[in-house]
């Protein structure tokens, strides 16, 4: 998180995981979801490409609702898509 604060950068690309009835379950949704927080806060206009596995898809537009992202990628990840989210 330090290093948002200090880079902001233009992209960040994350793999997203579902919290399954641990600690996510309460406030947070996934892995991603502290880190999104803090680009809000510190690098809104970064840009977010999430990695998914088809079997948490779903999961990732509850994240999306909340926090906003700029493309999601469902595995198998393909060159094409990556260049495609960095060029939009």
């Amino acid at each position: 998180m330090s290093k948002i604060k200090k880079m902001r950068p233009d992209f960040i690309a994350a793999e997203f995981f579902y919290g399954y009835g641990n600690n996510y379950a309460g406030i947070n949704i996934s892995n991603l979801d502290v880190m999104l927080y803090t680009l809000q806060r510190y690098s809104p206009t970064t840009k977010v490409i999430v990695f998914v596995d088809k079997e948490e898809r779903q999961y990732v537009d509850k994240l999306n609702d909340i926090l906003p992202l700029h493309a999601v990628i469902t595995h198998p990840v393909n060159q094409a898509e990556v260049l495609k989210a960095l060029v939009d």
